[in-house]
Order: C-alpha cells, then sequence, then structure tokens
C-alpha cells in the first residue's frame, strides 16, 4: 500500500472536490427525500389495514425484488456508463412514487403499494450498486473510506431532519403526501449526477458474456477473498434477524406505546443521529483498531440495542437504543463497502457489489416477514430478544472467520497472479478480464 506524501497532503479536501461536493449534496437531498417514504410507506399500510403482518409482507415483497435486480445490476454497472443508468433509476422513482399521493385521492389503494414498491426499490438497487461503484470514479483509492463516511454521515444528518418533518406532514396532510416529496427529492438528485462527470474506469471493461455467466464472475471473486466470503456469510444471517425492525419498531411505537405518526417521525429522526455518529467514527475507529475488531464489535453491540428496543416502555429509551443500532449499524456497513471498493478490480466491482448484496439480502424478505409475523403473534418484546440474541451470535462467529484477523490498514488488492485466478473462469471458458 502507498504511504501518504508531501503531495497527498497538498490534495484538496473532499469537499472542496467540485465533482464530489455536486454529488455528495445531490444525495443528501435525495436521502432526505428517502426518510420521508422510509416513515410514510409503512404508516400508509398501517392505517389501512391495521396489521404489522401486512407491513412486512410489503417489505419481503419489495425487498425480494429488489434481490433480484441485484443479480443484473452489477453487470448493468459494469456494461453501460454509470451515472447515465442513476439518473434513468431516479426518473423511474420520481414518476412512480409520483403515483402514490395522485391514486390516494380516491382513498387507500394497498394494492398499489405493491406494484410501486418492488419497481422502486428495483431500480433503486441499481442505483445503489452504481453509487457505490461511482465513488470509485470519483476520488483516489485511498480516499474512500473517508469519501464514504463523509457521505454516510450527511445522509444520516439529512435523515434526522427528514423523518421529523415527515411526521409532521403525515400528521397534517396524511403519509400520501409525505410520498409526494419523497418523488420530488429524485428530481434534485438526478439535476445533480447531471453536473458532474465521472473518472475512466482503471482498465478497460471485459469482455461482454451472458448476464447470469458475467454475474458469476462477481460471485466467484467475492467467493474466493476469504475476508468478504465470510461477510456475505454471517450478514445473510444479520439481514434475515433485523430486516423487517423497522416495521416492528414503527408497531411498537404506535401500538404498544401509544405514539403517534408525529412520534414515529421523531424516534427515527432523533435516532438517526446514531447513523451520523457512527460515520463519523468509523474512519478512525477502523485506523486504530483495525477491520475486524470494529466490524465485530459493531455488530455486537447491534444485538444488544435491538433486544433492547423490544423491552423498553417509553419512548425516549426505545429512541436511544435505536440511535445506539443505527450508529453500529452504520460502521458495520461502511467499513464491509469501503473493504470491497479498496480490493477490488474497478471492471468487477459493480459485479462484486451486486453479488455481495445479492446474496447477502436473500434471506432479508423472509426474514421480514418472519419478524413482523411473530411480533403480531408472540409479541414484540419476545421477537427483539431473539432477534437480538442471534445478532450477538454473528459477532460471535465473526471471531473464528477471517475477519477477526483483518488489520488496522485494509488490505491491498490481490496479487497479480490471484486477480487473474479470482477475476477469470477457468481457461476452459472465455471469461472477463
Amino acid at each position: 500500500m502507498s504511504t501518504p506524501t508531501a503531495a497527498d497532503d497538498r490534495r484538496v479536501p473532499l469537499w472542496r472536490d467540485r465533482a464530489f461536493g455536486t454529488y455528495w449534496i445531490a444525495q443528501s437531498l435525495s436521502a432526505a427525500g428517502d426518510s420521508f417514504a422510509y416513515l410514510a410507506v409503512p404508516l400508509l399500510v398501517l392505517q389501512a389495514t391495521g396489521s404489522v403482518a401486512r407491513m412486512g409482507l410489503l417489505t419481503a415483497v419489495a425487498g425480494a425484488a429488489s434481490v433480484v435486480a441485484g443479480i443484473f445490476g452489477g453487470v448493468l454497472v459494469d456494461r453501460y456508463d454509470r451515472r447515465t443508468l442513476m439518473i434513468v433509476a431516479d426518473l423511474i422513482r420520481l414518476a412512480l412514487y409520483a403515483v402514490v399521493p395522485l391514486a390516494w385521492l380516491a382513498g387507500p389503494q394497498v394494492w398499489l403499494l405493491f406494484v410501486v414498491l418492488p419497481v422502486c426499490e428495483a431500480a433503486g438497487m441499481v442505483f445503489q450498486v452504481a453509487a457505490v461503484t461511482a465513488v470509485r470514479n470519483l476520488v483516489d483509492r485511498d480516499r474512500i473510506t473517508e469519501a464514504n463516511g463523509r457521505l454516510q454521515a450527511t445522509f444520516a444528518a439529512a435523515a434526522v431532519l427528514g423523518p421529523l418533518l415527515a411526521g409532521v406532514v403525515a400528521a397534517r396532510f396524511g403519509p400520501a403526501t409525505a410520498i409526494a416529496v419523497n418523488a420530488a427529492s429524485f428530481a434534485l438528485s438526478a439535476a445533480g449526477l447531471w453536473l458532474i462527470r465521472l473518472r475512466p474506469a482503471d482498465a478497460a471493461p471485459a469482455p461482454r458474456e451472458r448476464p447470469v455467466a458475467e454475474f458469476l464472475a462477481g460471485a466467484r471473486f467475492l467467493w474466493r477473498q476469504p475476508v468478504l466470503r465470510a461477510l456475505t456469510v454471517l450478514l445473510s444471517v444479520f439481514i434475515f434477524l433485523t430486516y423487517g425492525f423497522t416495521d416492528v419498531l414503527i408497531y411498537h411505537v404506535t401500538h404498544d406505546l401509544g405514539g403517534s405518526e408525529g412520534t414515529v417521525g421523531a424516534v427515527l429522526g432523533l435516532a438517526a443521529l446514531g447513523t451520523v455518529a457512527g460515520a463519523l467514527l468509523v474512519a478512525p475507529l477502523r485506523r486504530r483498531r483495525g477491520f475486524g475488531a470494529t466490524w465485530i464489535g459493531a455488530h455486537a453491540v447491534c444485538g444488544v440495542a435491538v433486544a433492547g428496543v423490544g423491552i423498553a416502555t417509553s419512548v425516549p429509551a426505545v429512541t436511544a437504543l435505536t440511535g445506539v443500532y443505527l450508529c453500529c449499524l452504520s460502521v458495520g456497513g461502511i467499513c464491509s463497502m469501503s473493504l470491497r471498493q479498496e480490493i477490488t478490480p474497478d471492471h468487477l466491482l459493480g459485479r462484486v457489489t451486486s453479488a455481495f448484496w445479492s446474496t447477502h439480502y436473500a434471506l432479508g424478505p423472509a426474514g421480514a416477514v418472519v419478524l413482523t409475523w411473530a411480533a403480531a403473534r408472540f409479541g414484540v418484546a419476545a421477537v427483539t430478544l431473539a432477534a437480538g440474541a442471534g445478532c450477538l451470535l454473528v459477532a460471535v462467529a465473526g471471531l473464528v472467520t477471517p475477519i477477526r484477523r483483518a488489520g488496522a490498514q485494509p488490505p491491498g488488492p490481490p496479487a497479480p497472479a490471484v486477480v487473474g485466478q479470482v477475476g477469470q473462469p477457468p481457461a476452459s471458458q472465455s471469461s472477463t478480464a
């Protein structure tokens, strides 16, 4: 790994880099809008049906669409211009989310959410894969963790205000109006992306093959990297246990604690301060404690926080524990995302990202159904205790995997022989370069 030089020290700070700054602002505004839908969609379902299980079913259907899109999202990102794909994804979501408040003028149309949300989640998955790879084309390799931390911190800061405003808007004008605000945010994101240009890839694009074959090239790289393989397996379990957490949290606040839409918005908004803290802490924590200790410790604390939410009997306690959960979720997520960006060849980055997300999110939809059904059947406290215990077991399992041995400095790219072995299939097949 290269060491910093005097020239590195004289580089323009990230906040003064025009391309990164424009991208940063546009995505922060979009994140603020996303927080409106994050709150409003479950509230629409809960108001119309009164069922936490129906909320979980919608989350599961949307999550399944996202997983399917992830299989081919990386192929699209590695084949086509990443900025253009993000703009198209924004425009699709702008159009579809705008339909919801218009349809709601005639009364609740829950069936429409089961159409709109899966398509929007599929487009969102393509956008997310492209957005992760775009950071690699915006900043130097040794500034990736810093860039991710700044992006996530600002997203979280926007998410603090977003739910608070969404709660006010939902209480005053209805959740459908809050979704309209989210639709408008995608227009701002698309406009910001239109103003920037990404750096060219650091390697020539690989020859095109069938989409499934190209996806498998990313999956092979993922599987042959010991740390990434362990992360994928453990996060699959973690996502199963926590994918329906927001639905359960909203149900707990409104049903068990008697909170209103405004209360839910306040809980989510204030708890998002934890995401801000996690995004600011992740870089120094990783430098001082190493990747393994940081990731394992973050997921262990997540488990304790999840267990505590269900047994908390006051809104302030639920808010504080959710904030701790989001803080540690942010630390763990940024660590694993940065590691993938650092060690994956650029021509494989989209496919590796989509393979990673598709694999570890695959159990999420089933987890959302199970978690919300169990909350309705056995109560929130029992469900969160079980989920929290499972998250602790994920952290303990990390101690016996290569994750534990990952040092303070992120691993460099694989040696050329290994890259060829991982990035390419057997010689009997024509494959990625």
